[in-house]
């Protein structure tokens, strides 16, 4: 087959590393990280960039979203079938399946999880902000900023008061957390990814733990092995909805 993959920059490394060994042919996109924060912004860029894509050049279009705040909610084949893993969010590519997350957040509760595309998008967009100064990773809304520049570019934007509460609001987002766990593959290894996260968990008080990751998941994807129970294949005239069990997502009836 020959397949286009438009999949968000948080795993680019992985579905490179995946691609350069895939039984098919495959072409990469990857979009900046942090659509989700607007998911419907996002979820009408993405909709561009799939009907970018030339209609009868491809088998298939592999997305590489999660539903993600439901930023793939309403995402339509117009052409070209759409494949998509059945996951709530980009960790589960990580960790190779909905039910290895699952367990990972019943035994280790409190657990944030870094991967090398997490963080290594703030340098992507240029921001130098150490990352264990970074309130919390990544974004593209500003928040990746240290506390005092993001408090000042609140205050602009939003005024004195609605800063302070942003800044509220940001604590007891991390006031959540217990655990810094980084997420490891032996191609990542020789990048400082550990000692970042432990620099990140020493300023929040934060516990640091590494997990290995399970590349299982996305070689299935790209290796067109679509099992029903872990991937959604939308086709031509489909549109995405999101559904509350275990499928995730499915498609829109009459669709």
């Amino acid at each position: 087959m020959f397949l286009k993959v438009i999949a968000c920059e948080i795993a680019v490394r992985e579905i490179c590393f995946v691609a350069a060994q895939a039984e098919h042919v495959v072409d990469l996109e990857f979009l900046p990280q942090g659509h989700h924060d607007n998911p419907t912004a996002g979820r009408d860029f993405i909709q561009e960039r799939v009907n970018a894509v030339p209609e009868g050049k491809y088998d298939a279009i592999l997305l590489g979203y999660g539903l993600c705040g439901n930023i793939i909610a309403g995402l339509k084949a117009t052409h070209t079938p759409l494949v998509i893993p059945r996951a709530h969010d980009c960790i589960t590519f990580f960790l190779g399946s909905h039910e290895r997350y699952q367990h990972q957040q019943d035994t280790q509760p409190g657990a944030y999880f870094y991967t090398a595309g997490w963080l290594e998008c703030i340098r992507r967009r240029g921001d130098k902000t150490p990352v264990e100064n970074a309130m919390f990773l990544p974004t593209r809304t500003g928040l990746s900023q240290s506390a005092e520049s993001a408090f000042e570019e609140w205050v602009k934007r939003y005024g004195e008061d609605q800063a302070k509460y942003l800044m509220e609001v940001m604590g007891q987002w991390t006031a959540s957390y217990s655990h810094g766990v980084l997420i490891e593959f032996e191609f990542t290894k020789l990048l400082p990814l550990r000692e970042q996260v432990q620099a990140i968990c020493a300023k929040r008080g934060w516990q640091f733990a590494n997990i290995e990751g399970d590349l299982g998941l996305l070689q299935q994807w790209l290796n067109g092995e679509w099992d029903p129970k872990r991937f959604l294949v939308v086709h031509t005239g489909g549109e995405v909805i999101p559904c509350h069990d275990e499928t995730v997502i499915t498609v829109k009836p009459g669709a």
